[in-house]
């Protein structure tokens, strides 16, 4: 694991290319690949939750529980606010945060700012991630500073302060995976797993335990949850999984 200087060539010029289309939760039309245009743009495919209320912000600790198969597009698991005409005048503005897998590439965890009238800005973070690695990410607003937000991992921060004006206090957190196809038919494999997913009660933090609202579960693609345990299912006192904690899964075989 190391922390990026610079951006990764030949990954960011795939990135740069592809990895441009927003999170949205209209039901666009789509044909191409897994899960295509139920829960976003066509060709892209999420599992995930919306949080049931706004926040001013959103921390989760994510790892791959298997490696990824994506042999175009991308896979990701993401936690984040804002989305496609989610600003306070319908701008199109998000931040997130999570682990990302493309082709012929390494899983690295990275962030991405869209601010209004900007395309996204994809910045990678940490490289050479690996199956089973752990990292605790964030977004959270400043204390202080409503408005401005802050990417957070492993306990320190990884960009500088990102004004997204008027987004205070309007967001509901998202946590899920996303794959996208590149426009071609495949289906894009993976497995990720969310734990001691919150959402923040304040600037600067006071985090709570997240409480999913709306679920995205494309055709392909399946959610599980893991904490609070299903009804039936016994835990150990021991167990290291806290609430709250879902696995994100492609499903076919």
């Amino acid at each position: 694991m190391k922390a990026f200087g610079a951006l990764l060539v030949t990954a960011l010029a795939t990135v740069a290319v592809t990895w441009t289309a927003p999170f949205s939760t209209s039901a666009a039309a789509g044909a191409l690949g897994c899960g295509s245009g139920a829960n976003g743009s066509a060709g892209y495919a999420y599992a995930g939750f919306q949080s049931t209320g706004v926040s001013s912000g959103v921390r989760a600790t994510v790892a791959a529980t298997r490696a990824a198969s994506v042999q175009a597009g991308h896979a990701a698991a993401w936690i984040g606010v804002g989305g496609k005409s989610a600003g306070p005048k319908g701008e199109t503005m998000w931040l997130q945060t999570g682990v990302a897998a493309l082709p012929n590439t390494p899983l690295m965890v990275y962030a991405e700012i869209t601010r209004p009238q900007s395309d996204p800005v994809f910045i990678p973070l940490l490289q050479n991630v690996q199956v089973g690695e752990r990292h605790r990410l964030a977004v959270l607003e400043m204390n202080r500073r409503p408005g401005v937000w802050r990417v957070w991992v492993d306990g320190k921060p990884m960009t500088d302060p990102i004004v997204l004006s008027g987004s205070h206090r309007i967001w509901k957190p998202i946590a899920t995976a996303e794959s996208w196809n590149g426009g071609v038919q495949t289906c894009n494999g993976f497995g990720f797993r969310f734990d001691r997913v919150g959402v923040a009660r304040s600037l600067g933090g006071s985090w709570k335990t997240f409480s999913p609202g709306y679920t995205f579960e494309d055709r392909g693609y399946a959610v599980r949850q893991l904490r609070p345990a299903p009804p039936g299912q016994r835990t150990l006192a021991s167990d290291p999984v806290r609430a709250y904690a879902f696995d994100a899964a492609s499903t076919a075989a």
